[in-house]
Order: structure tokens, then C-alpha cells, then sequence
């Protein structure tokens, strides 16, 4: 992936995120009937998807609610790191014309594809899907 695209990709995706949370801060959504899940694999299975309750925990930690958010799902600290990181670190390599996010986002790319870093992060990734569906997210 080009430069560009991602730093296109990524800006949007936070964009969006940013969007969603603050649509979620504005509708009074508890006691209102409206089911806002957008993970379409609990709509087909009806169980959690690994990442099932990320908005929330995001939405937590802008809130302050450290351990609420970490206990609803440890992806959400991941998740609103990017979101608070990446914007201001592509500007920052757009305003100087330097490459070190891309080349940031290749190195991690890299590092993730060797054995010995991917299936323990696989292994998470299943441990944190257990958690979900006992919490019955």
C-alpha cells in the first residue's frame, strides 16, 4: 500500500471513529429501544466478535473510566491510541514531507507477519474472544 493510501485510510477510519463515538455521546441511547450494534458477526451468530465492545471501551477512556474500559475490552486502549497517535503523527508527516509513520506502519507490518510474534497475538486475540462471550458482550 502506498504512502498516501494509507495515510487516506487511516485518516478516515478515524474520522469515522470519531464520528461514531461523538453520534453515541449525542442519542440517548439507554432506556430507548435502539439497538445500535454494528458488529455484524454478533448479529448473525449472536456471540461477541473479538472485538465486540471496542467503542465502548474507547469511549470510556475519553471519559476518564480507565478500568471500566480495560475490563469491557483491552482492544479499546490499542484502539484509542491509533485514534489519538496516527492523525496527528500523518500531519506531522505531511506538514515536513517525511515518511516515519509509513515507515512506522511497515516495520509493525513486518514484525507481525514472524511466527513468534503472530500466534501469541493470535493466542490473545482468542483469550480476549473467550472473555468477551463469558461476559456476554
Amino acid at each position: 500500500m502506498s504512502r498516501n493510501k494509507l495515510y487516506i485510510l487511516i485518516l478516515i477510519a478515524c474520522f469515522l471513529g470519531y464520528s461514531w463515538l461523538l453520534f453515541l455521546k449525542l442519542t440517548p441511547v439507554k432506556n430507548s429501544g435502539l439497538d445500535l450494534t454494528v458488529c455484524i458477526f454478533k448479529r448473525v451468530t449472536g456471540l461477541p466478535c473479538p472485538s465486540c465492545g471496542t467503542t465502548r471501551a474507547v469511549s470510556y477512556l475519553f471519559t476518564g473510566e480507565i478500568v471500566k474500559s480495560v475490563f469491557l475490552n483491552p482492544f479499546g486502549v490499542l484502539v484509542a491510541v491509533i485514534m489519538v497517535v496516527s492523525p496527528v503523527w500523518i500531519i506531522w508527516d505531511t506538514i515536513t514531507k517525511k515518511y516515519s509513520f509509513y515507515n512506522f506502519y511497515i516495520k509493525i507490518e513486518k514484525l507481525i507477519k514472524k511466527k513468534q510474534i503472530a500466534i501469541p497475538l493470535i493466542v490473545l486475540v482468542l483469550i480476549n474472544w473467550v472473555w468477551n462471550i463469558y461476559k456476554h458482550l
